[in-house]
């Protein structure tokens, strides 16, 4: 081993031992961002950024796992991605659908949909319907996969479901209205029941939200990296949970 991977091995386990276990996100949202551009740089087809991009999320899964990260989110297909030039994205859909698969071989990852069944390819809509079915019983990192998602779609979609449910159990709209909360609106979301991210990372240099987890990161810490996702190491992982560990959260201030 030549002396800079020594001395890196050493830097990163340094870092790790440094971090404070009681300081460190529950959920972590991560925008695996730069995929294409990792690609260009490359001299590689798209295809290959996107296939280097799906196994940089395996690799992340272990690190989430090792340091007792319990709930992750995955930016993976944005509803916008879909109007993606066709070749492209019938490329990126059958990586996302081997990366489902492989998902599901690992036998740890609880695996849960987040995003609008609806407008995605009826094939890979019954896969993550029977992925979420296969994995529901697991224990290990829960990953909620953000296939076909937009922040404005799911608060909508909220609406519309919390609407028909009133319907149903025949409340008038002005009592809906009268009783909304927070609370309320909270259990219609794709992540009902899951608590908001801590610490939302994106990757490749770009500082905006794009959509993602519009509703739920009104609070979140945000941590953004330069380094394009297929070469994100665990390293500038470590480096975000310090600098998260190291904030004074605020809420509301």
């Amino acid at each position: 081993m030549r002396l800079p991977s020594l001395v890196y091995r050493f830097y990163e386990r340094r870092l790790a031992k440094s971090l404070p276990g009681d300081k460190l996100p529950h959920h972590i949202g991560v925008m695996v961002d730069g995929n294409r551009r990792w690609a260009k740089l490359a001299g590689s087809p798209t295809m290959a950024g996107h296939q280097a991009g799906a196994d940089k999320i395996l690799e992340f899964l272990e690190w989430c796992e090792d340091l007792g990260i319990k709930v992750v989110t995955l930016y993976m297909l944005s509803t916008d991605n879909l109007n993606r030039e066709p070749s492209e994205l019938r490329d990126l859909l059958e990586v996302i659908g081997n990366t489902l698969d492989r998902l599901g071989e690992t036998n740890q990852v609880k695996v849960q949909q987040v995003g609008a069944l609806d407008v995605l390819p009826a094939d890979l809509a019954a896969k993550l319907a029977a992925l979420e079915t296969s994995t529901a019983q697991r224990t290990g990192v829960h990953v909620n996969v953000a296939i076909g998602y937009g922040g404005r779609r799911e608060i909508i979609d909220a609406i519309k479901s919390l609407l028909r449910d009133a319907t149903e159990h025949g409340r008038s709209l002005e009592s809906v209205s009268d009783s909304l909360s927070i609370e309320e609106l909270e259990s219609y979301l794709y992540t009902k029941g899951q608590p908001d991210p801590d610490l939302v990372i994106r990757t490749s240099g770009e500082q905006r939200l794009s959509g993602f987890l519009t509703w739920q990161s009104a609070y979140s810490e945000f941590y953004f990296c330069e380094a394009l996702w297929p070469d994100f190491r665990r390293v500038d992982f470590l480096r975000a949970l310090r600098d998260f560990a190291d904030r004074q959260r605020r809420f509301g201030a």
